[in-house]
């Protein structure tokens, strides 16, 4: 379980880097996802790719509702 805080604190960043972005420079949902799914893959590299997908199609969602 030592590797959860980091896992944590890698979400939480997606989200955060991911909120600005929509804010700063709206971009289609599918442009959204790649660039979440881009940021998640640079700072979790183990992730396997179908909870890599999930996560970012999540805070996409997320951020769409937002909005």
């Amino acid at each position: 379980m030592k590797a959860f805080p980091l896992i944590a604190a890698a979400l939480g960043g997606a989200l955060v880097g991911a909120a600005a972005a929509l804010l700063l420079a709206p971009q289609s949902g599918s442009e959204t996802r790649d660039a979440i799914r881009d940021f998640i893959k640079s700072h979790v590299p183990n992730i396997k790719e179908r909870d890599l997908n999930e996560l970012a199609d999540q805070i996409a969602e997320e951020i769409k509702d937002v909005k």
